[in-house]
């Protein structure tokens, strides 16, 4: 038997965050294939580096998210994570300018190029983001029995955000609007819900 670090009412929030979560992973992934495209082109290379920093960065989010959160779990830290995720994917845009074209030209190979050059822009705002879904899982267990269910739920969630993400940023948002502003917005939302998650933490105590 173990009991929620969060109430009822603040679960909502945790799935609601999680869901993002998969939407902005998605969403950067699918815009950094443009970032990269001016200096490294859109080839499978390209994206197959795109795609193994991504996955390398969740997979040891997801490993370091489910250990913190048995380290006093609480929405507040949740909400950080957010946080940190965002602003960790601001420089992404100073650096995709003379930057990129800096390291084209030091790594002519587009393989080792532009995995470089994924590593070195989004791996640590994935790494965060990957964080997320398994802490979110550690507030949303509130009974061993449920915790099964609990964890279905929130990959379901999560995972479904992923694909809004993937559908919504390549069949209309890159057609919509610019880069810069698609990226920007994604991060002010995520700013957004995690001061939300934060407010609703001084709330409960």
């Amino acid at each position: 038997m173990s009991t929620s670090p969060v109430p009822r009412r603040s679960q909502r929030l945790c799935y609601v965050m999680a869901l993002w979560s998969g939407f902005f992973v998605m969403g950067i992934e699918l815009l950094g294939g443009r970032l990269l495209a001016p200096n490294f082109g859109s080839s499978i290379y390209v994206w197959g580096a795109i795609i193994s920093v991504f996955m390398l960065a969740l997979s040891l989010g997801y490993l370091a998210g489910g250990r913190w959160s048995l380290q006093s779990p609480s929405l507040g830290r949740l909400s950080l994570l957010l946080l940190v995720a965002a602003l960790t994917a601001l420089p992404v845009l100073p650096l995709t300018g003379e930057p990129l074209e800096r390291l084209a030209i030091a790594i002519p190979d587009p393989r080792f190029g532009s995995l470089t050059a994924a590593a070195l822009l989004f791996f640590v705002p994935t790494f965060f983001s990957g964080m997320v879904s398994p802490y979110c899982v550690r507030l949303l267990v509130d009974d061993d029995s449920t915790s099964g269910r609990r964890a279905g739920q929130l990959f379901f969630v999560s995972t479904f955000g992923s694909a809004a993400g993937t559908i919504l940023t390549s069949f209309y948002l890159v057609l919509w609007f610019e880069v810069n502003s698609i990226l920007l917005s994604l991060v002010a939302i995520s700013v957004l819900l995690a001061a939300v998650g934060l407010l609703a933490q001084r709330t409960v105590r």
